[in-house]
């Protein structure tokens, strides 16, 4: 086996170089002596009435909006309740005419001539005609009375803010 020499060479490492530092120059405010001036009574009772005045008005404000907020509350609640208790009576109409339709189709299916299917089934839809009127009438109402009990707070808060005003 014959020897083989390898040669290395070797790279020069690179070395660090440091950036060049730049300093702010320094600056200070030269210093002035403020003069002494005293604020006229004139103005300082202008500025404590203003300021007297402003705090007067955000009270004002303040309450104004919070008679706002416990309305529209009111009126949120009176709202809800009211589409419940409307959902409630959709449920209980749907309830009623679903029974009398099965009602209907049971005495059809006991029903021993043509003649009687007809004369049940007319008896039914005049019934059932005067039932859905009654039933709307009902539902107008109570979706009347829901807006107006909804409604009629914000109408008295506006009028008496406006009053106020």
């Amino acid at each position: 086996m014959a020897a083989t020499s390898s040669t290395h060479t070797s790279k020069p490492k690179p070395v660090a170089v440091a950036a060049p530092t730049f300093e702010t120059p320094k600056f200070e405010m030269p210093k002035f002596e403020m003069p002494k001036m005293e604020v006229p009574a004139a103005f300082r009772e202008f500025a404590e009435k203003g300021i007297a005045q402003a705090k007067e008005n955000y009270e004002k404000v303040k309450t104004a909006a919070e008679k706002v907020t416990d309305t529209l509350e009111t009126a949120y609640t009176t709202a809800s309740s009211g589409c419940s208790g409307y959902g409630a009576k959709l449920i209980e109409t749907a309830r009623s005419n679903s029974n009398a339709a099965f009602d209907l189709y049971g005495e059809l299916l006991s029903a021993k001539s043509y003649s009687e299917v007809v004369e049940k089934t007319t008896a039914y839809m005049r019934t059932q005609f005067e039932t859905l009127t009654a039933q709307a009438k009902t539902l107008a109402e109570h979706a009347q009375k829901v807006a107006t009990e909804t409604v009629e707070p914000i109408k008295e808060t506006i009028s008496t803010m406006g009053k106020a005003a």
